[in-house]
């Protein structure tokens, strides 16, 4: 007698529930059939799965581990389930998106939400990616667009800027260099700093910059996210220097806004796999998301202008 996936889904049951009796009721048959295939299944892997304590069932270490490998194949199979019923329920059009994180948390939201204002039956899926799998899945032709800071285009696909921005100063309630409408590195020298992960680029940027200037900030906390460290500077742990999007998001909320003295560039680009079928709905969705950059941008310029 063979393993049979009855044999996995009732003993996926029984550690769902941790009881016989409600493994029955959740697969709608009896407690001696639940008990029956539970003790084959046992039997065929020549293990034991389940210590009988006190009228209850206990798992064993190998059953946890079984039960993870359980789990990863029904999270496969709920996926599969999921992608089923979204082509389903979105029979007159769906986008496929992959972006960098800050991508899929600032300016995706506000477009979505004016696109799906418009097009209510179509289906948009968000998939947030960091390079260099960004750029190889759409390469791949895996998604219909995406949003990424790389200005040159992977193999197979075509680039369009959308908006080049700079780097901008998050600062908390009450702190002395609100005072001033642009900063400079000198400004920074012994102040509280919140700063993003070592590993991020942004970060060696910023950091080289006061290496250079000779500059010693007050290294307090690294975070791997903007949104992170922004949330940190409202607490008012330290200042902070991150992307103008994630600062925007923050702005008015106990963060404030300043601008540099010099310059480090943050780009949005458009990129279009080129050996996709052409759609309508990516061209109408790419002229809602300039229209949301053009807003973004201006209400940046209100907000850091120093005039």
């Amino acid at each position: 007698m063979a393993i049979t996936l009855r044999h996995i889904e009732v003993f996926r049951a029984v550690m769902t529930t941790a009881s016989v009796t409600d493994a029955a009721a959740m697969l709608s048959t009896s407690q001696p059939t639940i008990s029956r295939e539970l003790a084959r299944f046992e039997h065929l892997i020549q293990m034991k799965l389940f210590e009988r304590v006190r009228g209850r069932l206990r798992p064993t270490a190998h059953a946890l581990q079984l039960f993870e490998e359980v789990q990863r194949a029904y999270f496969g199979l709920d996926r599969i389930i999921s992608a089923a019923t979204s082509l389903r329920q979105f029979e007159q059009g769906q986008l496929s998106i992959v972006c960098l994180p800050v991508f899929s948390q600032s300016l995706l939201p506000q477009t979505c939400r004016c696109f799906v204002e418009r097009f209510p039956n179509v289906g948009i899926s968000i998939v947030p990616q960091e390079s260099p799998l960004l750029e190889e899945w759409l390469s791949a032709q895996r998604y219909d667009f995406g949003l990424t800071e790389v200005d040159h285009a992977p193999q197979g696909t075509e680039v369009t800027p959308l908006m080049l921005l700079d780097e901008i100063c998050v600062l908390p309630d009450g702190h002395p260099l609100l005072e001033k409408a642009i900063l400079s590195p000198g400004d920074f020298e012994g102040q509280s700093f919140v700063s993003l992960s070592a590993t991020d680029s942004y970060r060696q940027q910023i950091d080289q910059i006061f290496r250079n200037a000779g500059i010693m900030r007050h290294m307090v906390i690294e975070t791997h996210s903007a949104a992170s460290v922004c949330s940190m500077v409202r607490e008012g742990i330290g200042l902070a220097i991150v992307n103008p999007l994630t600062a925007l998001d923050y702005a008015g909320h106990g963060v404030h806004l300043r601008q540099l003295s010099l310059s480090i560039p943050f780009s949005v680009n458009i990129v279009r796999p080129i050996h996709r079928p052409p759609s309508q709905l990516v061209d109408v969705f790419g002229a809602e998301l300039a229209r949301q950059a053009g807003l973004i941008e201006a209400r940046l310029t209100a907000l850091i202008d120093p005039q």
